[in-house]
């Protein structure tokens, strides 16, 4: 007689079965020596994969973020232990009720922090931090964050802000300054798009998430040495640059693209976002709450940005 696997309940990708998602039973993950199972509490949605799982041609269970309890250690100690509460990133296959993770990819959620408030850290969170330990010391300088209304750019203006920068944001939502007065930056400056904050004036550092046309143009809005730290493609289109015709401008400026994955292993990074939100230092801008049973209609305002910062979605059962 077989001995069945356990089962949980995970969402997958349907392809060309809209709205392309739908809830499955699967085996729970068997952990490997390195790997934790981790029970899941709450995860997030990102651009990036919610895009991707869209558009997927094969069935898989997506989802980067993740926050939830340690239901069974790695066997070589290298995770935290059973019982803890953990937060952090994996590939793929965060979107479920059960994960396996390394230890490389999480961290401890401090006592005063939410499981609402650690799902919202990891990707977002790490990507603008990995933006400002790209760009060195910015005490002083003028940053412009591109895409500033979602998570990863309410992150990184006040990462900037922190580190002593003067902010400017590039974003069409007009309750964006409203925002980051609540975030605790009450100096920024607010522009509607790439070609306006390129007229008002010139930028020591620009973090850009965009690509196409924006990129384009915030290259050329950089100060002589310059720096672009480019960590995304929203726009979905291909960037071109004229250098010759654009003469001066592209003179002696320098962009960096940071790739598609945060720098591993992520936990002591992770653990200083927490203990900056632990502090008060900095804030998690929650946009909303809602039953991971509701991931079509999460995914519809992801979608449609409407979502400013993040959405977090409660893994429960009925």
């Amino acid at each position: 007689m077989e001995n069945n696997p356990p089962l949980m309940e995970a969402i997958f990708t349907t392809p060309d079965i809209a709205p392309g998602l739908s809830f499955r039973h699967t085996a729970i993950p068997v952990p490997a020596p390195h790997q934790a199972l981790i029970k899941v509490k709450a995860f997030t949605l990102n651009q990036g994969e919610t895009r991707t799982a869209l558009a997927a041609t094969t069935r898989y269970t997506p989802g980067w973020d993740f926050a939830g309890v340690v239901v069974k250690a790695a066997g070589d100690g290298s995770t935290p232990k059973e019982g803890a509460r953990v937060f952090g990133y994996i590939p793929e296959g965060s979107w479920a009720e059960y994960l396996v993770a390394p230890g490389g990819l999480m961290a401890e959620i401090p006592e005063t922090l939410t499981i609402v408030q650690a799902a919202s850290l990891p990707i977002a969170g790490l990507t603008a931090l990995d933006c400002l330990q790209a760009s060195g010391d910015i005490r002083g300088k003028r940053v412009l964050i591109t895409g500033a209304a979602g998570g990863v750019g309410r992150f990184a203006c006040q990462l900037a802000a922190i580190a002593g920068a003067s902010v400017s944001a590039v974003s069409r939502r007009v309750e964006l300054s409203h925002q980051l007065e609540k975030d605790g930056i009450t100096t920024a400056t607010v522009f509607k798009d790439m070609a306006t904050a390129r007229a008002a004036g010139s930028y020591d550092v620009i973090w850009d998430s965009v690509g196409g046309e924006t990129l384009a143009t915030a290259l050329t809005a950089l100060v002589r040495d310059g720096l672009c730290v480019n960590f995304g493609n929203s726009a979905r289109e291909t960037t071109g640059i004229h250098v010759r015709s654009a003469e001066w401008p592209l003179h002696r400026i320098r962009c960096i693209w940071l790739g598609r994955e945060p720098l591993y292993p992520s936990t002591a990074l992770l653990e200083r976002l927490a203990n900056m939100v632990a502090t008060g230092q900095l804030r998690t801008p929650i946009d909303s709450e809602l039953p991971w049973k509701d991931i079509s209609k999460a995914v519809d305002k992801l979608m449609q940005q409407r979502v400013d910062g993040k959405i977090v979605l409660h893994v429960e059962k009925d």
